[in-house]
This record gives C-alpha cells, sequence and structure tokens, in this order.
C-alpha cells in the first residue's frame, strides 16, 4: 500500500457500521475509548505501512 483510499472501497458498510455501535454496546465512557484505540491500533498494525496511517490520521483531524 502506498497511498490512503479516500473513496468509497467497501462493501456491507451499513453492516459494518452496525458492529462498531454493538462493539461500544455496554461500556462505559473510558471503556468505549480504550476499544477505539485498541481496534486504531490494530488496524494500523495490518495496514503496515506509517506514510498511509499518517495520511490517515491527518484526514481524520477535524479542521482548525
Amino acid at each position: 500500500m502506498s497511498a490512503l483510499t479516500l473513496t468509497p472501497n467497501l462493501s456491507g458498510h451499513d453492516d459494518l457500521y452496525q458492529s462498531l455501535v454493538a462493539l461500544h454496546e455496554g461500556l462505559s465512557e473510558e471503556d468505549s475509548l480504550k476499544v477505539w484505540a485498541k481496534l486504531a491500533l490494530l488496524l494500523a498494525n495490518h495496514i503496515g505501512d506509517r506514510r498511509v496511517i499518517e495520511a490517515a490520521i491527518a484526514a481524520a483531524r477535524p479542521a482548525a
């Protein structure tokens, strides 16, 4: 992988969204934040390309 894909590239996105919502059901805010962090680190490890991950971080950050 050499560039971050910003165009739709996922099938079943509604099902994935429901899985993400279910991931947080019954968790405290603190535990929910920990789960987000763990998921982000797992996905970053899977991607394995620091440039792509840094591009995703920049794209996700709200504009000032």
